[in-house]
């Protein structure tokens, strides 16, 4: 019908075109309403109820659950974990970042290992070490900078780069710490021995 109207724009045709549209719109919109109701009646048909909550009120439960399970994730990680943190002294960026790796790692039991790449200091973070190559093999190319490692394994997996929020840090460390993610990242990077 559509390509006869196209083809042929004669006013008759136009006009069969966009009735028979109205009624398919029509009829589009009953099933809509249709299938809502049958959502809101049905629980396990219903995809708001389906993984990510779309309520906000039920959003805020949703997350506060993902970051306390996060934080759990991560304090068990600590035993046998550490974060890699590498910064220069004269990197403004790490110096914002800095106090929000600090307390990340008094809230969530997570040890952050501080890397100078210049030798320069940070607040919070006075017994930073001097690089010692760690940098280079694992192709630091910007600060600020953060790997998980595992030290007793040489396992290292890069967590990210720039200033990171805090729920950044929780999601990308627990993604990072997942199976999955660990058969992903090169095992060339995997294998890096801790600084």
């Amino acid at each position: 019908m559509r390509g006869i109207a196209v083809m042929r724009p004669t006013e008759a045709n136009v006009r069969r075109y966009m009735e028979l549209e109205a009624k398919v719109v029509a009829q589009a919109s009953t099933f809509a309403d249709v299938a809502q109701r049958v959502a809101w009646t049905t629980p396990e048909l219903d995809p708001s109820l389906q993984g990510r909550p779309v309520n906000a009120k039920a959003l805020e439960v949703f997350e506060a659950q993902q970051m306390g399970d996060r934080s759990r994730s991560i304090a068990e990680l600590g035993r046998d974990h550490v974060l890699l943190f590498f910064f220069r002294g004269d990197c403004p960026y790490c110096h914002a970042f800095a106090p929000t790796l600090e307390a990340f790692q008094g809230r969530h039991g997570i040890r952050v290992e501080a890397v100078s790449l210049d030798g320069g200091a940070l607040p919070g973070f006075a017994s930073a070490r001097r690089d010692n190559g760690a940098a280079t093999a694992l192709r630091v190319a910007q600060v600020p900078a953060v790997y998980l490692a595992q030290p007793f394994t040489g396992r290292i997996v890069p967590i990210g780069f720039g200033v990171l929020s805090e729920s950044q840090l929780l999601e990308r460390i627990s993604a990072a710490a997942a199976p999955a993610f660990e058969a992903m990242v090169p095992s060339a990077v995997r294998q890096l021995g801790a600084p």
